[in-house]
């Protein structure tokens, strides 16, 4: 063994197994109440200009959609459908990038989509 013996724990810094655990349970908290806030979150977005527009919960529930009446043509029902559809896309996407935000916040950069 090297002049001085073996420092640190099993994963380095001299930290002890009771700091990592709590840092881990701390993190593990903070993950919870994060999902929590984005589950209860809404992620709105328009298409059209502003003619269609569309409300999701962080849980990816569509939760509103207005449509403007200009945009109400019966001999073009495809437009609107075009419409609402990039609208509720869009707000999907908000969604998923607010929550890949706020994870990448928590764990600092690290890339922890295999464990999570």
């Amino acid at each position: 063994m090297a002049k001085g013996g073996f420092r640190g724990g099993p994963l380095g810094g001299g930290m002890s197994a009771m700091q990592q655990m709590q840092q881990a349970r701390k993190m593990q908290e903070n993950l919870m109440k994060m999902q929590e806030e984005l589950q209860n979150a809404e992620y709105s977005a328009t298409s059209g200009g502003g003619a269609v527009k569309a409300t999701v919960s962080g849980g990816h529930r569509l939760l509103a959609l207005e449509i403007s009446k200009d945009v109400c043509d019966p001999e073009d029902t495809e437009m609107l459908a075009d419409l609402i559809l990039a609208a509720v896309n869009e707000a999907q996407t908000n969604a998923e990038n607010a929550a890949s935000a706020n994870m990448s916040k928590l764990t600092g950069g690290l890339d922890l989509s295999g464990l999570l």
